[in-house]
């Protein structure tokens, strides 16, 4: 089959050309990037944000909340909308949706109207698009390819995101009045957003068994309850959990470095290796290693690693004179955590879960996996808040708590996985 011709029918992955499938992986992973871009603008622009819409740091913080309420309500459902809906018209649909949402931003409209705006992007981009970021990689290949894949594509993710980020950085650096920035801004990624849709419609094909024709029911308890049944399944999510809770741990490696007193120099060094030099390394390298040994396995090292590296960190003294060391450690500790959530995921596709609930078990991790985002920044400013600089030693010994935890799940789903071979091998 040709890359420019549309397919006719429904195939598999072997039906089309290496280029497509490689194509439809990139456009996949920077749709996951750029998607979000919109909600999560304030990390980046904050001020010239806040006085575009007139508001205050704590209407800003709300919307963010509010876009964040939102996606933890649509994960589930959005696993139902994946095994129910081509992956064409989720993709093109949630791309599209979302790039109308942001150019209506880009006017900068009232406060209550950006409330409606960050709703009605927890629609577009998880109820509808959410599904299709793991389960377009899992059809555009074998079953035991998938943790390579998945792993290139958070690699295509980190690129993505540090090239449209320089964009933006260079249009509001060019433009004297901040909130005409911002709008240019939201211009540009609602036209990359557009173009992504298009090609989303054109170049997505429908993917045999990838929906269950056979069910008429839109909301089924059964494939819930299917998934669930699935043997590691719940463990796998309890997995995904534990390697978000440690991965957003990373993140206080940087100022942590701060309060030892490292010289500013080197810890926007170590910021910027840790946020995107490591990604680009971590997600292909791992990937490639779950590919051989299997991605349980493979995350299972990623915490003992995890596990050393916070073990070191509490009793590294904190002296600006171990600046090399720490920043040593943070790379280490960062390709590990990196590596680990680039490839969370794999372990549903190691369980022998069918295609035609495969979405709906991705949904089910999403709602798991993605639960610190409620609580884990607020707790742990808090400590910090408390306690100062003493209070990085509390965040690293909760972060080898939930390090523990994940290892514990990891086995139990391994344990898992072999009895699933083992009743395979007798079938």
């Amino acid at each position: 089959m040709s890359f420019l011709a549309k397919s006719k029918g429904e195939v598999t992955y072997k039906d089309i050309s290496g280029i497509h499938k490689w194509f439809l992986i990139v456009l996949i992973s920077m749709g996951s990037s750029v998607i979000y871009t919109p909600m999560y603008l304030k990390n980046v622009f904050y001020e010239p944000l806040m006085q575009g819409l007139g508001c205050t740091n704590a209407d800003l913080g709300a919307l963010v909340s509010c876009y964040g309420i939102a996606a933890v309500i649509c994960y589930l459902p959005s696993g139902i909308f994946a095994d129910k809906f081509r992956m064409r018209t989720l993709a093109w649909i949630g791309f599209g949706g979302t790039a109308i949402l942001t150019f209506i931003y880009a006017t900068l409209p009232s406060l209550f109207m950006c409330y409606i705006l960050f709703i009605g992007m927890g629609i577009t981009s998880i109820l509808i698009w959410w599904g299709t970021r793991f389960k377009v990689i899992r059809l555009c290949c074998e079953e035991d390819e998938y943790p390579a894949r998945i792993g290139v594509s958070y690699s295509i993710y980190g690129v993505a995101g540090l090239v449209v980020g320089l964009i933006n950085a260079a249009i509001v650096a060019a433009i004297p009045v901040p909130a005409t920035g911002v709008t240019m801004v939201l211009v540009f990624l609602g036209v990359v957003l557009a173009v992504m849709a298009v090609l989303s419609y054109v170049f997505i094909p429908d993917f045999k068994g990838e929906i269950d024709t056979t069910r008429t029911k839109f909301f089924n308890m059964a494939d819930y309850a299917e998934a669930l049944r699935t043997p590691g399944v719940i463990w796998a999510c309890l997995a995904y959990f534990a390697v978000y809770c440690v991965y957003q741990g990373a993140t206080y490696t940087t100022p942590y470095m701060t309060a030892m007193g490292v010289d500013p120099n080197l810890v926007n060094v170590a910021g910027l290796i840790r946020t995107y030099g490591i990604g680009l390394l971590a997600g292909p390298i791992l990937g490639v290693v779950a590919a051989r040994i299997k991605s349980t396995k493979t995350i299972l090292g990623c915490f003992i690693f995890a596990i050393v590296c916070l073990g070191v960190f509490i009793m590294l003294p904190q002296d600006p004179g171990l600046g090399m060391v720490a920043l040593a450690l943070v790379v280490v500790f960062g390709f590990f955590t990196y590596g680990a959530f680039s490839i969370g995921s794999s372990p549903l596709s190691e369980l022998g879960i069918p295609m035609r609930i495969f979405g709906t078990a991705a949904g089910i991790l999403s709602v798991v996996g993605y639960i610190p985002d409620v609580f884990i920044h607020t707790w742990y400013g808090s400590i910090i808040d408390a306690q100062g600089t003493a209070a990085y030693n509390m965040i690293f010994a909760i972060e080898i708590a939930f390090a523990v935890f994940g290892v514990v799940m990891l086995l139990l789903c391994l344990r898992a996985v072999k009895k699933n071979a083992a009743a395979n091998a007798q079938n």
